[in-house]
């Protein structure tokens, strides 16, 4: 009848498609999930958190393609989320338009999700193009809207001035400052 074995081979999916009602049964019950579902461990699996803690770790920030921030950092942890990144002995520079800067801190503090850099305790700005150097003791960067804010006193020395600010705006995009709450420029 067939001459050829590989015709043959049709005839192995029609057996088991003829003898399932035979076997399907024990597969089925064998391959059943043991135990219950709960929906709360299942919530409670999608919510868990990865912790740790880093010797030396560098950050990259970039906008468009383009490496924009590197920050470097003796140590770093997470916060109080796997989305708060703590850091101790902060060392950023920016790579911007034309000239870079680097800043210097003891602490600092990076939130992924809103991309929010908070620089803690003897920030250290050094525009070395300009040559300006600029203490605070809190600063924030907004990497969405590329600006930098300073809530607290502020003071900035340069070549030909001094500046103390009670706050500071700085936008990175236009070089545009904006000092608030008593200002004294000495020049």
């Amino acid at each position: 009848m067939m001459k050829n074995s590989r015709n043959l081979l049709w005839i192995i999916p029609l057996a088991l498609f003829v003898s399932s009602p035979l076997w399907k049964p024990s597969v089925a019950a064998f391959l059943k999930p043991r135990g219950g579902y709960d929906p709360q461990l299942a919530a409670m699996a999608a919510r868990q958190q990865q912790h740790f803690v880093m010797d030396s770790i560098t950050l990259t920030l970039t906008s468009v393609g383009k490496e924009e921030w590197v920050i470097n950092a003796r140590r770093a942890f997470t916060g109080k989320t796997d989305r708060e990144l703590g850091m101790i002995d902060v060392d950023a520079l920016y790579e911007g338009k034309d000239q870079p800067i680097t800043i210097t801190s003891n602490r600092g503090t990076y939130f992924i999700d809103g991309r929010h850099l908070i620089l803690i305790d003897n920030v250290v700005i050094r525009k070395p193009k300009a040559g300006e150097v600029l203490y605070t003791d809190l600063l924030h960067y907004y990497d969405a809207t590329k600006m930098v804010v300073s809530p607290v006193d502020v003071d900035i020395k340069g070549p030909k001035f001094t500046l103390q600010a009670g706050r500071m705006d700085y936008d990175l995009t236009t070089d545009g400052y904006e000092f608030s709450n008593r200002v004294s420029v000495e020049l």
